[in-house]
């Protein structure tokens, strides 16, 4: 009996196999009391940088580390750093995008409320390292508690001398502002959120010039997000080889997802890179309920693809899912089943990027919009064969020819479903049937008279009286039952909420 007991929650399923590096302190610490995070070593991987380490001592650490963008792009964080560096000019920024704007997505909200100070203590260390000494973090505005904290964790900070003049006594000035966005998932593109900062509307800028040469205010600029910063202390206080010998060989370190949808255990994960997709599942989020069969897991977000239940080992590594037509992104992890329609989950994502788009360039602006068309032809019953070619056309054009990185993910989950379940697409197109009874206007409701004892609770709370009683013959008796008029339903499912012997079903 003794081998169940569990003594922490590190013995759980859903922690045994993380390992916690970005939210090492979330939970752990009181993210309203500095010296909480100074007693687990806070600050003090500022204070090496600043007087054991030049700031291209700093920079090889970041790039033997193999640390990569937490954003979606995964492009290197120590070679970013490094261009910004090799140019001069009498300002330059570190900016932290704090934007998260994907649907199901809650990783930089976590780190920000449960550890606001990490975020603080890496940004001033990349303002060395680059010669910077003004920082800004563009936060969404529908983040209040997390804002509220990154105040709070600011001004002690300036408090205690780690930020402001002469940190540490080494002459390094550095310091921080806090800059609301308004919620524009586009802001989250580094030059649209940069433009932002600067007060003006928030759209993209064309490329070249990069950041790192003309960024913020045309000056030098870096920009990584809030999971990238949380790792970054650790890495400069415990070595580049420490933290590359976590992940794969192109995909170092821990990722973190937010576990969500069909699944029954949720919230954030935080796993070594290359962990099969299916130990997430089954593992750490303890399978589909329900008895339900897992069918496909979307990550990256509206940016990102469908992995379907065929490759359910697939590695949750940047090459492994760019190998299968999705992305790792910014860490949503949406898990689907049987009862999910793949063509209107990609029509989901894709009304979420079109109105979303800030309208910059025609290939976003028009192209997802026309996309969109398709998709609502296709599950309204009124599509053809030739719709799934043109969305296929029209989703490599954009991919091809957008201004940002928007545009150009915008029809992944798209190309993703028609890879994986072009079965779906056919069966909306050639039998007008959405096969999981999802898109209204192809299924219909159905009553088993075998079921049902004409308790009459689905019709008395029908909005449109569409169901009447009826009777039917069983074994030579006369029961009671009921049936619905389709013609007259709105497929509202009042009815099989209602219904306690589950009679009625979609089909």
């Amino acid at each position: 009996m003794t081998d169940n007991i569990i003594t922490s929650l590190a013995d759980t399923s859903f922690y045994k196999i993380q390992r916690r590096i970005a939210l090492k302190n979330c939970g752990v610490i009181d993210p309203e009391n500095i010296d909480e995070y100074l007693a687990m070593d806070g600050y003090m991987a500022l204070h090496k940088v600043l007087t054991e380490m030049t700031p291209d001592d700093v920079i090889q650490v970041m790039l033997d580390s193999g640390l990569r963008g937490r954003g979606g792009a995964g492009f290197p964080t120590g070679l970013k750093w490094k261009f910004a560096k090799g140019y001069d000019a009498p300002q330059k920024y570190v900016c932290c995008n704090a934007d998260e704007g994907d649907p199901g997505a809650f990783m930089d909200r976590s780190v920000l409320e449960g550890d606001p100070h990490v975020v603080l203590e890496a940004m001033a260390i990349a303002g060395y390292a680059i010669g910077s000494s003004q920082g800004y973090i563009y936060v969404r505005a529908e983040y209040p508690v997390a804002v509220k904290r990154l105040n709070i964790a600011l001004q002690q900070a300036r408090e205690y001398g780690l930020f402001g003049k002469n940190i540490y006594g080494t002459g390094f000035d550095f310091d921080i502002d806090i800059r609301l966005g308004a919620g524009a998932f586009v802001c989250g593109e580094e030059t649209a959120l940069m433009t932002s900062i600067e007060g003006n509307r928030g759209e993209p800028r064309p490329r070249p010039p990069f950041p790192a040469e003309k960024g913020l205010f045309q000056s030098p600029s870096i920009l990584n997000n809030v999971e990238t910063w949380a790792n970054i202390p650790q890495i400069i206080l415990n070595g580049a080889d420490w933290f590359s010998s976590v992940g794969t060989e192109k995909s170092k370190g821990t990722k973190v997802f937010a576990l969500g949808g069909k699944i029954r255990h949720t919230g954030l994960v935080e796993i070594p890179m290359g962990t099969p997709l299916s130990t997430v599942i089954d593992e750490i989020g303890g399978g589909v309920p329900n008895g339900k069969k897992f069918k496909a897991a979307q990550t990256g977000g509206p940016s990102g693809g469908c992995i379907p239940a065929s490759h359910i080992n697939v590695q949750m590594d940047y090459e492994h899912l760019a190998e299968i037509g999705s992305i790792m992104g910014s860490g949503g992890l949406i898990v689907m089943d049987e009862d999910n329609c793949m063509v209107d989950i990609a029509k989901f994502f894709l009304t979420f990027t079109c109105d979303e788009s800030c309208g910059k360039c025609t290939p976003c602006r028009i192209g997802t919009k026309r996309m969109l068309e398709i998709l609502d032809r296709i599950t309204s019953g009124k599509g053809t064969m030739e719709d799934i070619d043109k969305l296929e056309d029209l989703a490599y054009y954009i991919k091809d020819n957008a201004l940002c990185g928007l545009g150009q993910t915008a029809p992944n989950p798209v190309l993703s479903t028609i890879r994986f379940f072009r079965d779906e697409y056919e069966a909306h197109i050639n039998d007008r049937h959405c096969p999981a009874a999802v898109c209204k206007e192809l299924f219909h409701y159905v009553v088993d008279p075998d079921k049902c004892i004409g308790c009459t609770q689905c019709l008395r709370n029908c909005p449109p009286f569409a169901i009447t009683k009826t009777d039917y013959i069983a074994e030579g008796h006369k029961l009671p039952s009921v049936k619905i008029d389709n013609d007259k339903c709105i497929k509202c499912g009042a009815c099989i909420e209602k219904c306690k012997f589950d009679a009625i079903s979609k089909q």
